[in-house]
């Protein structure tokens, strides 16, 4: 294969472009600073720390919500942009393989498709594979094996619970539901039981930071919010303990969707899961000791991974570029076509 293979991932909070001539993996927030309503002021990691900062002259977005794409032309542009400056070469003839979530209609998924193939880049090929399918490859699992696979996905605004065999999907869940949405309960957990008013990032930090899947974290950090009270700014320490009581509601409703999953996948299936243990991926799969919330849950051993947020991208290329596993991109050309 002459011709250079990328591997996108667009994800809600970042973007993971794979280049497999340089087998190297470009990942970038997936954002964008807009001035004057429509003019790119800038985009990417640069974008997302004026998030919460920036003017009223200056609007920071997020070009992709709920895993599907919200500001299409925008969005073209920044990808094109963040390839020209990062990608040596021409990307002219190149094919593109595009991770597209599950359950969403095909409307959104001609919208990914057309992001590329309609772009000034006059790519060779354009693929779409299903993200739970591309997040097994990538972690080194046979999909195409008659054999039970699940995997849970958890991203910024959605989580994908998936059981795979033969290349399919047998069983699928997306919820709109995700890191985000656990950075709010932290927010809304201290502005409630502190009376102190933290930002976006600073909830994000104190997941990343304390947050644990199991009660006994005792570590601490000083965060700076402003006082309900007086309305100043003021520096307060919080504990693990204070971040275990904001999210543990929202993974027990990851937990109870995962049990909803198993009580409907076919017993042979669920048999090699028993035997394979479940496999969890995603950004906020890194939350401390999740892992063992799920075990205990479940009853079933749980398989983490190295960036876990990188599977999909990595899985992606791998599909494209390897014969045994090319049938499971599919294009919308040919369907447009048939």
């Amino acid at each position: 294969m002459t011709n250079n293979v990328y591997g996108i991932d667009l994800g809600t909070c970042n973007m993971k472009i794979y280049c497999k001539s340089s087998n190297k993996i470009l990942n970038e927030k997936n954002t964008i600073a807009l001035k004057n309503k429509d003019e790119i002021y800038a985009y990417g990691n640069s974008a997302y720390a004026m998030y919460e900062k920036a003017p009223e002259s200056i609007h920071v977005t997020f070009p992709v919500t709920t895993g599907v794409i919200a500001d299409f032309n925008n969005l073209q542009s920044m990808i094109q942009l963040f390839l020209e400056t990062h990608v040596k070469g021409s990307l002219k003839g190149a094919e593109f393989i595009v991770a597209v979530p599950t359950s969403i209609t095909e409307v959104e998924k001609k919208a990914f498709f057309d992001m590329f193939y309609k772009s000034k880049m006059k790519p060779k090929s354009v693929l779409l594979c299903e993200k739970p399918i591309a997040d097994a490859v990538g972690l080194g699992l046979d999909v195409n094996e008659p054999t039970g696979i699940m995997v849970v996905d958890i991203g910024a605004d959605t989580t994908e619970i998936s059981v795979i065999s033969l290349g399919g999907l047998v069983l699928s869940d997306l919820l709109h539901f995700g890191g985000n949405k656990i950075d709010e309960s932290i927010i809304t957990y201290v502005k409630r039981n502190y009376n102190l008013v933290i930002g976006q990032k600073t909830a994000q930090s104190m997941k990343e930071r304390l947050g644990s899947g199991i009660p006994g974290n005792e570590d601490t950090m000083i965060v700076v919010g402003r006082d309900v009270v007086s309305g100043l700014p003021i520096e307060m320490e919080m504990s693990g303990g204070v971040v275990y009581e904001a999210i543990k509601d929202n993974l027990e409703s990851i937990c109870n969707s995962i049990k909803m999953i198993l009580e409907k996948t076919p017993p042979e299936l669920a048999k090699d899961i028993i035997h394979s243990g479940i496999y969890i991926t995603g950004g906020s799969s890194q939350i401390h000791d999740l892992d063992k919330l799920f075990a205990d849950i479940t009853g079933i051993d749980i398989n983490t991974c190295e960036e876990p947020e990188e599977c999909v991208v990595r899985g992606l290329v791998k599909i494209v570029s390897d014969s045994k596993y090319k049938h499971l991109a599919f294009s919308m050309k040919s369907k447009i076509l048939i």
